[in-house]
């Protein structure tokens, strides 16, 4: 009910008209059935425009540490992650990790569209990284078609560590599905995992138009991170 007010009534209506997004390959997009919508993520708002041009529910996977805020400014944020749709995950790995994919393989389940972003967080500069194998095994599991989604200059209009965002014209393209069924029941081979999630990242590549380093987005802000120290 919430995630229908926002979009519907409040945010929704408020983004169409400030910052009229153009969208192309609006026909790639599923009428109905799970989906996975595998984008770039150039900025915190990528999560906020995709679900107004999109006309059924779509639920994305984002880190737990924004659950778990505190006081005002964090009763703010999970209600505006639970009205976007986010559902929380943690990075940690091992059992967190599974724990994760379960939920994403939950949404699926019931036949509704999931949201997730390969390079696992977002572009520290503009450019497109490699992306995470995580994502290819959810894919194999859920046996669902992929739809690459390319969000265009959403950093110029929030930038990482923007308060206010920017008034400017976004763009999104919805490539064609990727269908990755012939590789059913391999979904322990690190090899067609890698190879699956290069095959998405080339889409997206190709579609955004971003410069492409294969090194992890993480890796650099992490090398950024200890410069600034």
């Amino acid at each position: 009910m919430l995630y229908w007010f926002l979009k519907n009534l409040v945010a929704g209506p408020l983004l169409l008209t400030v910052f009229r997004p153009w969208v192309v390959g609006r026909e790639n997009i599923p009428k109905k059935g799970a989906v996975i919508f595998a984008g770039n993520h150039l900025s915190f708002i990528d999560s906020v425009f995709l679900p107004v041009i999109l006309d059924r529910h779509i639920s994305f996977l984002a880190k737990s540490d924004y659950w778990h805020l505190k006081g005002f400014k964090g009763f703010i944020s999970k209600t505006f992650f639970k009205g976007t749709g986010m559902l929380p995950i943690d990075r940690s790995g091992g059992k967190a990790s599974e724990a994760s994919l379960n939920t994403g393989l939950g949404v699926l389940a019931r036949g509704e569209q999931l949201g997730i972003y390969p390079e696992g967080t977002r572009s520290p500069d503009g450019r497109m990284y490699r992306g995470r194998t995580g994502v290819a095994r959810m894919i194999l599991e859920a046996g669902v078609p992929v739809i690459p989604v390319a969000m265009v200059d959403t950093d110029k209009v929030m930038p990482a560590g923007a308060k206010i965002p920017k008034v400017r014209r976004v763009g999104v393209i919805f490539g064609e599905p990727l269908d990755f069924s012939r590789f059913h029941g391999l979904e322990s081979d690190r090899f067609v995992l890698r190879s699956i999630t290069d095959e998405i990242m080339y889409e997206l590549n190709r579609l955004s138009g971003q410069e492409y380093v294969d090194v992890y987005a993480s890796s650099v802000k992490e090398k950024i991170s200890s410069r600034s120290q």
